[in-house]
């Protein structure tokens, strides 16, 4: 095994990391290595000197991010085999040379065994994110493993880790290539992409599946797309032939972008009007005309704190969306707030069930698309929630 500093815990504390959790919490450490500083990979020892793992070290709460629970040789060497794993569960999933499917995630943090990174993948540019200091000087080798896995057809690679860690300032964004903007296609439908200004990585990717299952509903519907950013959902309603679709988003850039791609996929014409202004104001004005919502809010809630704020907010919003459908509508409503849970958010989307006094029944229980794993060790890594609803 290489020689990496060594960080020993308590030996109370070891039973999580032998459970194969990935993070090591700041409170089981005994003793750190001097010397040893944020972004350092790290073997962690118990304190009667058993081999548990090899992460990257932080300051913090979590204090590692384990990479490995075997002994590592070489980094290069563990990341090499991460990548190769990753895009060959893509291949599985029918996502790599797909003619219908040109966008996917590669690499999901800890889904795919490298905690604090992600990778997507816009047909010909890698566009990646370090969420940790770690994987920030990693950088090179993650473009080193994109290269060895894709190619030539790696055409750029785009690093959006700023957007996260503000004090990462590279003098360009691009670890290979230049490209500011890209076409892509899911599911058949052309999509615009913009990873340079857009938000995470530039599309949703992990609503990729339940737009696909929208388009089921929404033929001859009235549709309304709440938090609509890039029209993802209106795009899949108007291309199944809505009767209209409303697309309503605080952020005019947003709404520019949705105009631009429903355009991309409209032939059958259907009316489609986006409008620029705050989504809760508009369910309280307009009128209860819709037979299909969409209600995609960004997170409500990034720490334990705002939990209760942002299950009062889902309860609002829904109940607001309960009285805005027809009889008979249906809803999908979603929460990518990971700190809250799924029993949480179904809670919340009752109470406003109750409070809008209207009989609702579950029709699917929706999540991330297997391009987003998640380790059956780390339940964390589930954060996107959804239901389908009937509303009578």
């Amino acid at each position: 095994m290489a020689d990496f500093p060594k960080v020993t815990l308590h030996n109370r504390k070891v039973d999580a990391v032998k459970r194969f959790h990935p993070w090591i919490f700041s409170g089981a450490i005994q003793q750190l290595e001097k010397g040893i500083e944020e972004g350092d990979v790290v073997a962690v020892y118990s304190a009667s000197g058993e081999y548990l793992a090899t992460g990257h070290y932080a300051p913090g709460s979590i204090a590692v991010k384990i990479l490995s629970f075997a002994p590592v040789d070489s980094v290069e060497q563990l990341f090499l085999e991460r990548f190769q794993a990753a895009f060959q569960l893509r291949q599985q999933l029918g996502l790599v040379n797909s003619d219908r499917t040109t966008c996917y995630r590669l690499i999901n943090a800890e889904g795919d065994g490298l905690p604090g990174l992600i990778v997507d993948w816009y047909e010909g540019t890698a566009v990646v994110q370090a969420h940790s200091w770690g994987m920030v000087q990693q950088l090179g080798l993650i473009r080193d493993c994109l290269q060895t896995v894709y190619g030539s057809d790696l055409q750029a690679i785009y690093d959006k880790t700023t957007t996260v860690l503000v004090r990462h300032q590279p003098p360009t964004p691009y670890l290979l290539g230049t490209q500011s903007r890209g076409k892509v296609r899911e599911h058949g439908h052309p999509f615009e992409v913009d990873w340079a200004e857009g938000q995470k990585t530039g599309l949703f990717l992990d609503q990729r599946e339940n737009r696909h299952l929208l388009a089921q509903y929404a033929s001859g519907q009235r549709v309304l797309n709440t938090f609509c950013y890039s029209g993802g959902f209106s795009v899949y309603a108007a291309q199944s032939g809505a009767a209209l679709v409303h697309s309503i988003d605080s952020s005019a850039r947003a709404i520019a972008w949705t105009e631009q791609n429903v355009a991309l996929n409209n032939p059958h014409q259907v009316p489609h009007q986006a409008i620029a202004t705050d989504v809760f104001d508009f369910l309280k004005t307009c009128d209860a005309d819709y037979d299909v919502i969409i209600l995609d809010p960004p997170a409500f809630a990034k720490s334990l704190s705002a939990r209760h704020a942002a299950v009062m907010a889902y309860k609002r919003l829904n109940q607001l969306a309960f009285a805005k459908l027809r009889p008979g509508g249906i809803v999908f409503t979603f929460s990518c707030s990971q700190v809250v849970t799924t029993d949480l958010f179904q809670g919340a989307v009752m109470a406003g069930a109750i409070e809008a006094k209207r009989r609702i029944r579950i029709l699917s229980h929706l999540s991330q698309p297997g391009d987003h794993p998640v380790s059956i060790f780390h339940p964390e890594g589930v954060y996107l929630k959804g239901l389908v609803l009937a509303v009578e």
